[in-house]
């Protein structure tokens, strides 16, 4: 397993990081398989965009199908993610005095040729989103895929930093006030554990 000391470094320097030996293989398995089987049961539903009253859904801007993560089936890969997940946020919280309190996990699948258009994923009025997670699942995935995670400049938006392809177990983090992001178009059926990291205050 690597080391988190620079991940974190790089996070905190450049708002965002990536990392391919953060997690255990067995344990990204473990959640893809799951997460095909929450797939054959249809327990995921499309996505919306916007949140609350004001969610709608909008395939052209948001083309991923999500179930919800819970920590209910002791054993399970999700509970045993989630407590991975924790340690993380504990070590945000020790080396950059975050306060994150809180956090929220899907299984993201996109179908073939669905992708996500630029956002931000913390909401106007709503700053409880502070860092964003990204795992990807995939056994398997070839650069002629697509599906790439397109990084934005947190001083320009229009200025896109970093492409990231959606690599077996590759993980990412980011800023989710500061870094637009785009999901491009993929070649075949795209999943991924997707979430945020929340507070109720703001980072340092």
């Amino acid at each position: 397993m690597g080391s988190r000391d620079g991940f974190f470094e790089k996070l905190a320097q450049q708002h965002w990081a990536v990392a391919d030996d953060l997690i255990d293989p067995m344990l990204r398995e473990r959640l893809d398989l799951e997460s095909q089987h929450a797939w054959k049961m249809g327990l995921f539903h499309e996505a919306s965009i916007g949140r609350l009253h004001s969610a709608a859904l909008s395939t052209g801007i948001r083309g991923d199908a999500i179930c919800w993560l819970t920590s209910n089936d002791a054993g399970s890969a999700s509970a045993d993610f989630l407590a991975w997940a924790d340690t993380i946020r504990q070590d945000m919280n020790q080396l950059f005095y975050a306060g994150l309190n809180s956090d929220e996990f899907h299984f993201a699948r996109y179908a073939e040729g669905r992708g996500y258009k630029k956002h931000l994923d913390q909401h106007q009025r709503t700053p409880h989103r502070r860092i964003s997670l990204v795992l990807y699942l995939n056994r398997q995935w070839a650069d002629t895929d697509g599906g790439e995670l397109c990084l934005y400049s947190p001083d320009n938006p229009q200025e896109e930093i970093k492409r990231i392809l959606p690599q077996p177990g590759r993980l990412v983090l980011f800023r989710s006030d500061l870094i637009h992001h785009e999901v491009l178009p993929c070649a075949q059926p795209r999943r991924s554990l997707t979430g945020w990291f929340r507070t109720d205050r703001p980072l340092i």
